[in-house]
């Protein structure tokens, strides 16, 4: 089976390679909290939520991107989304990112265990030498996450998109470096393992 279609599963969390099924559960997930009303982050609104899950799996066949639904092992539902983007072959470098999650699934430990599943999928399955995560400079919730992955700042592209509400973002760029995943790895298992 291709990398691209494989689900990944661990520490109570299946990442399912995203499909148009998963969108009822997506617009529930989106709809705890009305992520899409952040201004520093870009969550579809249930309207769009199905045009973004057709995106994302037609950009699965170009390589490029491998969405998934971040599902509950014991509930089987989807609760948020996230994915390996921007993946470049040639220089053996990924992406983390879309990444979201229903606001009552947020500091349970689920975004650990997804970021271990696709850093294993990055590392050991794909042979990349560097992942990469992104984040708004004001996602100091997101950023605080990232940090605790093990991840380093890279540096800040300072406008350098502009949001879907007109305002400009400035964007930290982070990274795990190959030399750095045994490490990063026996964290993240350790902190999985231990009790919460």
């Amino acid at each position: 089976m291709a990398l691209a279609e494989a689900g990944l599963r661990g520490y109570g969390v299946e990442l399912q390679p995203l499909n148009e099924s998963h969108v009822p559960n997506l617009i529930e997930a989106a709809s705890d909290g009305n992520l899409w009303e952040l201004f520093f982050t870009s969550v579809p609104t249930p309207d769009t939520m199905g045009e973004t899950v057709r995106r994302f799996v037609a950009e699965r066949s170009a390589g490029t991107v491998q969405p998934f639904a971040v599902c509950l092992s014991d509930a089987g539902q989807a609760v948020g989304v996230t994915s390996l983007c921007h993946i470049d072959a040639a220089n053996r470098r990924a992406e983390i990112g879309y990444t979201w999650y229903a606001a009552s699934q947020q500091g349970t430990g689920i975004n650990a265990a997804c970021k271990l599943l696709l850093l294993t999928r990055a590392f050991d399955d794909m042979g990349c030498i560097a992942v990469e995560f992104r984040t708004h400079w004001l996602n100091h919730r997101s950023r605080r996450a990232i940090e605790r992955l093990g991840a380093k700042q890279d540096g800040i592209l300072r406008s350098h998109m502009i949001m879907p509400d007109g305002t400009v973002r400035d964007t930290v760029v982070y990274s795990i470096i190959a030399s750095e995943w045994p490490s990063v790895r026996m964290a993240l298992n350790r902190r999985l393992t231990m009790p919460r």
